[in-house]
């Protein structure tokens, strides 16, 4: 390690932030991939279902469904989605020495890409990723706010939770990106429109259509039928989760909520310990050149926010949601960042004693987690 990461403490957080991607990759990989080894088996062959789309792709190119591709697509996935991503900050920050405080805050939080890491071979990364693919293109033409709807769907028939999860957080950056710069067209509205007219019925039909239609036996004997070995029938214990209405959802996570709940105070942690790049969020916002557009911001926020915590209500995994809400605020940022302001806002400041307590705090948390705080 040259003399000049030793000098700078943010360089320093950057070089620990990746010995601790490492590790949490290591430690994954000793863990069975019950949820996303069998979201890789199930495709259409019992007809329209849901959660299917990976599983049906990968169903193009290999009959036989190894446990290691698990690990294997998540981790191109994860590379993929952090180069996506050191590419949007280059684009929208640059990479002086001023601006890696906000980069560690973001790259190096523990709810962005190390719990992308935890969480490997979930579908969760996919609508990260198609965001970040939407605020690194141009956004001058209809095909932009088309793309989007395309990136849309493409969520929901990976997961049909991605209508709350990512698909509104799509919705901002185009609103941001597109429709604030270029104005209100009869093209883009129509576009609009029809982006709203397909997803939401889309959403629908795969939350309540999209049921395997056959016993809950046959469609596990056809899952076993695409592993390689067969024989580990307990990475299958999940296939219920094809065949559970949305009423057993919700109560099974209001069965949980007692002992989950007891989460929140962790996450209220976790969010206070990047106060230093909240901050910077509200100076970014208030400096927006117009009115409008920072009510529009605040707006979008909330809308995304209150998405998650619809989620909250339904899905017990709350340590997933708490830190991909965390992750489409950072997006969003980006978007807000491109949008004309009045005057320029100050980065983060490096050299505060309680700003570099901060980011070592943030640097050396691995994770946090899926369904309960680490």
């Amino acid at each position: 390690m040259n003399l000049r990461v030793w000098q700078n403490p943010w360089r320093l957080m950057l070089a620990v932030n990746a010995a601790v991607f490492l590790g949490v990759f290591l430690h994954k990989i000793t863990l069975p991939p019950y949820v996303p080894y069998i979201h890789l088996l199930v495709d259409y062959h019992f007809g329209f279902t849901k959660r299917a789309l990976i599983g049906a792709a990968i169903g193009l190119f290999t009959s036989k469904v190894p446990v290691w591709l698990v690990f294997a697509l998540g981790g191109v996935t994860w590379l993929i989605t952090l180069g996506l991503f050191i590419r949007l900050f280059r684009k929208t920050f640059g990479f002086d020495d001023e601006h890696l405080p906000l980069f560690v805050f973001m790259a190096g939080s523990p709810f962005f890409l190390k719990n992308f890491m935890h969480t490997l071979g979930h579908f969760d990364i996919y609508g990260c990723a198609l965001a970040i693919v939407l605020l690194l293109i141009p956004a001058r033409s209809v095909a932009y706010v088309l793309l989007a709807a395309a990136f849309s769907v493409v969520l929901v028939l990976i997961h049909h939770i991605h209508l709350l999860m990512y698909v509104p957080t799509i919705a901002v950056i185009v609103i941001l990106r597109h429709y604030l710069v270029q104005g209100v067209t009869r093209q883009n509205a129509i576009a609009g429109i029809a982006a709203l007219v397909i997803t939401g019925p889309l959403f629908i039909a795969v939350q309540f259509y999209g049921t395997a239609a056959v016993p809950q036996q046959d469609f596990v004997g056809y899952l076993q039928g695409r592993m390689t070995d067969p024989s580990q029938e307990r990475l299958l214990s999940f296939a219920y989760i094809w065949f559970q209405p949305l009423t057993k959802e919700i109560e099974d996570t209001w069965q949980r909520l007692p002992s989950n709940i007891l989460g929140v105070p962790v996450f209220a942690l976790l969010i206070w310990l990047h106060t230093p790049l909240w901050q910077y969020y509200s100076r970014l916002i208030d400096a927006l050149a117009r009115e409008t557009h920072r009510r529009i911001v605040m707006a979008a926020l909330a809308i995304v926010t209150a998405g998650y915590l619809v989620m909250f209500a339904i899905v017990f995994d709350y340590s997933r949601w708490i830190s991909n809400w965390a992750v489409c605020v950072f997006l969003i940022l980006h978007a807000v960042k491109m949008l004309p302001a009045a005057r320029t806002v100050p980065p983060i400041p490096a050299k505060e004693r309680s700003t570099n307590a901060f980011g070592w705090i943030v640097t050396v948390i691995p994770r946090v987690g899926i369904v309960r705080p680490f």
